[in-house]
This record gives C-alpha cells, sequence and structure tokens, in this order.
C-alpha cells in the first residue's frame, strides 16, 4: 500500500490561516457535546456475529492531538466533536447514544417502557447503544421506535433494538412520517449501487483513519458496515399538530417534507419542553445534494419549516435536539440557534437566485458567494458536511437543470474523447505533465486536477499522471474543511494508488427489498432492462398477486417494460393476451424476482401457479442488465 505524502506548503500555509482566522477559544460546543455524560461504551467497537468490526470509534482517538498540517483545523475541531462517544442525558426522562454510527440515538422514557428515535444504521450497533442504555437506565422495554425521516441511519438498525414479532403483536408500535416507506425504498433501490458506490467516497468507508487519512464526515465520523434492516410503521403521521401519546409521553409532530429528506418530521414533547429537530437543523450547513447523489432538497421550504418550528415551540422548549450532533439548552440560545439555521437555507436560495436571474452560472454564483458575517461567524453554519459551493449549484440545478444557457456547452463531448483532444491541443501528455507540476509546485492543486484528469482519461494507464493525480487529490483533501469533500479526495487519491475499494458498506438489505410494493418491485426491474436487446422483444405477462387481490400486467415493448393494476386500468378487448400467468402472493412475488427464490421448486410446492409460456419469463430474465456496484469513478 503506497504511504501517504506529508501537506505541502501551500496547505499548510492555508490550514495556518483557517487556524488564525476561527474563534477557537469559544468552548461553548465542547461544553454542550460533554454536558450530560454518563458513561461510554469500553471498548468503543461494534462486531457483527461473525466477529467482523462494524464500528470501531476508538479508531478516531488521534483526534484529542493536536491538529497536523494535514487536516484543516476546522474540520479537526468538527470531527473531535463529533467522534465523542457514550450515553448522555439531554434533559429529564430524555437520554442520546452518541458515536456508536453515523447517527444518534435517543430514547425517551415513558411511564413503563422507552422510546427509540432514530435507530441508527445497522441491527449491531443499534443493539450496543440500547444495551448501553439498558446498563446504566435500567431494562426498560421498547414499547416504541420513531423514525424521523427515511434516510437509512434513522431506521436501519431497527431490529437492534424490537423485532416484527413485537411489532406485530402490538407490544411496539413504529411511528414515521408518511411516504417513509416508499422513500426510502426508493433512495436505496432504484439508484441504490450507484449511490452505495459513490457513498464510499463520501464517507471515508476504505480509508485508512489517521490524520493522513478519514477524521470524520461533518455530519458524524462514517457509516456503520452492519446489517441494515426496516419494520414497516404502524402509526403514520401525516399533518402538522397531530397529537400522539406514547407510554404516557405526550408528542406533537410537524410535518416537514422536501426538506433535508422527502419524508421527514420534527416534533416536541410538550411535557418535556424539549424540541427534537430530526435532521433539520444540525451543527453544520447540511447538504442540499448530497455527493453520493440524491434528489434535489428544497431550501426554501426547509428554511420556512425552521420558521414555523421557531414560532410554534421554540418559546416553549429548554432543550433542542437532533439526529446527529449535540443539543443546545436554553429557549434564547435554541431560539437563536433555529434562526441562523433558517437565515442559512433562507439566504443560499434566496441569493443564488437573485444571481441567476441576472445571468450568472452556478459555478459562478458558487465561486463568489458569501453569507452574511452574523451567519458565517456560527460554527455551526460552517459546510463540514454540505458547502456553499455544491449546495449553490444544486440549487442552480433545481432550477436551471444542467445546461448553462451557453450553447457552446450544449453538446461536448463526452469525458474520454474530450480528455484525448485536451490533451492533444496542450501538446501531448508528457507537455500537459510538465505543466501540471509546475502548477502543483506553486500550489494550485484545483488546476491541476482538471488538467491531470484529461490526461487519466485519455490514458487510462499512464502512471505518471495517475501518480501525480493521487498526490494533488490528497493535498486537496488536506486542505478541505467539507468532512466529505476530504473523504472524496482522499478516496480517490486511494484509489489511483492502490487499486479500487468498491463498495464498503451494504447497499441492499433484505428487509428493504420486503418493503417493496408490486409497483416498486416492477419499477426497479424496468430500471433493469437493457433497453438496445429488447427493442424487438413483446412479453406479456400477468401477475395475480393473491393477497392483495389484485392483477398486475407486465408488457415489454420498444425495450420499456410497462405496467399496471388491470383492476384500476382494465384490459380492454383489444388489448394483447397474456403469454403467460403467474399467481401467487406478493411475499412469494418478492422473492421470485428480487429474493432469489427458485420459480420452478415454488411452483413445484404449489407458492405459485404458472399457466401460459412460461418460457416467457426467462426471455424477460434475460433483458435484465446487472449493476455494477464497482464502478470507476476516477479513471474511465
Amino acid at each position: 500500500m503506497t504511504t501517504p505524502h506529508d501537506a505541502t506548503t501551500a496547505i499548510e500555509t492555508g490550514n495556518s490561516a483557517v487556524a488564525g482566522s476561527l474563534p477557537f477559544s469559544d468552548e461553548s460546543d465542547l461544553a454542550d457535546a460533554e454536558r450530560g455524560f454518563i458513561a461510554a461504551l469500553v471498548p468503543g467497537v461494534v462486531t457483527a456475529d461473525d466477529g467482523t468490526v462494524v464500528w470501531d470509534n476508538d479508531s478516531y482517538a488521534f483526534l484529542d492531538e493536536p491538529c497536523p498540517p494535514t487536516a484543516n483545523p476546522s474540520l479537526w475541531r468538527q470531527s473531535g466533536l463529533v467522534a465523542k462517544q457514550g450515553l448522555y442525558e439531554v434533559t429529564e426522562r430524555i437520554y442520546q447514544v452518541r458515536g456508536l454510527d453515523l447517527s444518534n440515538m435517543t430514547l425517551v422514557e415513558g411511564e413503563a417502557g422507552v422510546i427509540v428515535i432514530d435507530p441508527l444504521i445497522s441491527a449491531e450497533t443499534a443493539a450496543a447503544a440500547l444495551a448501553l442504555y439498558r446498563e446504566h437506565r435500567g431494562d426498560r422495554p421498547v414499547v416504541a421506535v420513531i423514525y424521523t425521516h427515511s434516510h437509512i441511519d434513522h431506521f436501519g438498525g431497527v431490529k437492534g433494538v424490537t423485532t416484527a414479532e413485537d411489532v406485530a403483536a402490538g407490544r411496539c408500535v413504529i411511528v414515521a412520517p408518511a411516504g417513509l416507506v416508499e422513500h426510502a425504498v426508493a433512495e436505496n433501490v432504484y439508484a441504490g449501487t450507484a449511490m452505495g458506490r459513490r457513498a464510499a467516497y463520501m464517507y471515508g468507508a476504505a480509508l485508512p483513519r489517521g490524520p493522513r487519512g478519514a477524521i470524520g464526515a461533518g455530519l458524524g465520523q462514517t457509516t456503520s458496515t452492519g446489517t441494515p434492516t426496516l419494520i414497516n410503521p404502524t402509526v403514520h403521521v401525516s399533518k402538522t399538530g397531530q397529537m400522539d401519546t406514547i407510554d404516557g409521553v405526550r408528542i406533537e409532530f410537524q410535518m416537514t417534507p422536501g426538506t433535508e429528506a422527502p419524508a421527514e418530521m420534527n416534533f416536541y414533547f410538550p411535557d418535556l419542553r424539549a424540541l427534537c429537530m430530526a435532521e433539520n437543523a444540525t451543527h453544520t450547513l447540511h447538504n442540499l445534494l448530497t455527493l453520493r447523489g440524491a434528489v434535489v432538497r428544497d431550501p426554501h421550504v426547509w428554511s420556512k419549516y425552521l420558521t414555523e418550528s421557531i414560532n410554534k415551540y421554540a418559546a416553549k422548549s429548554d432543550v433542542l435536539f437532533a439526529s446527529h450532533h449535540w443539543p443546545t439548552w436554553g429557549t434564547e440560545r435554541l431560539t437563536e440557534f433555529l434562526s441562523v439555521q433558517r437565515d442559512l437555507y433562507g439566504y443560499l436560495h434566496d441569493q443564488t437566485l437573485r444571481r441567476i436571474n441576472k445571468g450568472h452560472t452556478g459555478i459562478e454564483i458558487a465561486e463568489e458567494f458569501e453569507l452574511p458575517p452574523a451567519v458565517a461567524q456560527a460554527w455551526h453554519t460552517h459546510g463540514y458536511y454540505g458547502s456553499i459551493s455544491h449546495n449553490v449549484k444544486a440549487i442552480y440545478q433545481r432550477y436551471m437543470g444542467w445546461f448553462d444557457g451557453n450553447p457552446a456547452h450544449l453538446w461536448e463531448h463526452p469525458p474520454v474523447e474530450s480528455a484525448k483532444r485536451h490533451v492533444e491541443f496542450m501538446g501531448g501528455s508528457p507537455e500537459v505533465l510538465r505543466k501540471a507540476r509546475e502548477s502543483f509546485a506553486a500550489g494550485d492543486f484545483r488546476w491541476t486536477a482538471q488538467v491531470v484528469n484529461y490526461v487519466i482519461f485519455a490514458e487510462p494507464d499512464n502512471a505518471e499522471a495517475r501518480a501525480l493525480q493521487a498526490d494533488t487529490l490528497e493535498q486537496l483533501g488536506y486542505g478541505a474543511e467539507n468532512g466529505t469533500w476530504r473523504n472524496f479526495f482522499l478516496t480517490g487519491a486511494y484509489e489511483l494508488r492502490n487499486g479500487p475499494v468498491g463498495t464498503p458498506t451494504t447497499t441492499s438489505a433484505q428487509d428493504i427489498a420486503a418493503a417493496l410494493t408490486v409497483e416498486q418491485v416492477f419499477d426497479a426491474m424496468s430500471l433493469r432492462i437493457d433497453g438496445p436487446r429488447a427493442w424487438s422483444a413483446r412479453i406479456v405477462i400477468d401477475w395475480k398477486i393473491t393477497d392483495e387481490n389484485v392483477v398486475h400486467r407486465t408488457e415489454l415493448r420498444n425495450g420499456l417494460l410497462v405496467h399496471w393494476d388491470v383492476d384500476d386500468a382494465g384490459v380492454d378487448g383489444e388489448s394483447t393476451a397474456a403469454d403467460a400467468t403467474f399467481t401467487l402472493a406478493r411475499p412469494m412475488l418478492l422473492g421470485v424476482l428480487v429474493g432469489g427464490v427458485d420459480l420452478p421448486t415454488a411452483i413445484g410446492d404449489g407458492s405459485v401457479v404458472a399457466e401460459g409460456d412460461l418460457a416467457k419469463l426467462a426471455e424477460l430474465a434475460g433483458y435484465l442488465d446487472d449493476p455494477d456496484p464497482d464502478f470507476a469513478i476516477v479513471t474511465p
């Protein structure tokens, strides 16, 4: 394995300037992050049943040391705060376990049991967090689990704190905003392979941990690599002001769809004077478009919902906590915190739109964008996870799309062909690399990365170019205040030197697949059809779903798999007859199409009743294209 290099003089100088320009003497965040500490998990390591380490918070112990030249001091400070691990008291009857996954687990004590809010990513880390709580607060049964929103770090560990049997028996309820499962499945299934591969870069899961490697992702340290699970909600929250009482605990919900997640909610505990802000107000500028990929979020409604939170709950609250980071105590402090967070997202939106309407492009706006001094001086507005640069570009994308309006950019060559032409125009790869080294020596790493990328895409096996690009990305990582930028840069350098890391975390989960609706099953299948190979195929299959009393028709034509409920749309007398019909329950449908169940065996034991030309299903399956979780990123 190639050894990382030291920081160059340019990066060391830049990081020193950061250290001298920010109020590092302000330790109020440190006091808040340590307040209420009860006990840590010792050692801070979580393993799976087979002994595999799925979480190792102790590996970040180096963050207790002074910041080295190979890290941005602001990110180093943030990572040190986020890496604090253990059980904490938030207020009477509310506790948090922090530092055992990317997100926090919050536990609210009721009359007889405990309510778990956001059970982390993996069943293993969730079970460890619950065990730590029970060790110090007693073996209370879990009577409810609340998913604040539809991202996997807020539901994936649910089977570490409860069971499907307890939920089915009514011993534990699962509360979630309406639409959570639909959005969770869409994100993890439709583009799950691509997002998972890019998440390997975003969270730096494969990077060595240390001053020259992974130091954190700003929102949390990284993602756990255990078993993601899902139990479907039994209580759906659909409107702001909806009240519920669980085990004697009164909760008022605030719906916030389209903010940090398409299905998300905040909630208020009136008897405890505590406000949970989910992931809508944390100690960082959040993402409007994550580097792993997602639907662009709406900072305009995000800002408006924060105003609503302030007006409805702030004056009645003594403490504010969220799904990441540490709480904020005191009515005045939490009101100011929410107000500045609100101003942050609202200002980003409005000023980007103002510049768009003056003809500026996303990259131009991002390069010049400045926050108001009163917003910029707050630690919690810094771009540790999101960034001004990529958030401004996301707003541009949301309103204007990929095209900046310049016709010269309308039909450019794709990356490899463009790179070949760039390198030729610049005088060939030796000349490009000679000039790139001069730029590297001058500390212009942004330009070096851009031009050396041309050489790599024109000549993928050029070892000299790959080595220089790795060195360049490494320096960009060392200087980044944003945790996900650092991870992207350093993972790019790592792969150029050591080969692909693939997708370290699990990109699919049996429980998530089991939550697919019939519509989503065939949506997911349609995304895998190799269109050109299927242009001339015509296949019609009816699926009789016995436990849902519907007939769902799939029709492959012109390389497109279309599908619909016959009960809803009908099949008129002139429609093509089905080539085959399969009668089965929805769980068996999932097993046959996404779960690896052997169809002939299922037909043989009567789980599936098949009629017509059964070879048509095999033909349809033959047109499915397998996704690639190891696709190249820094090379063509």
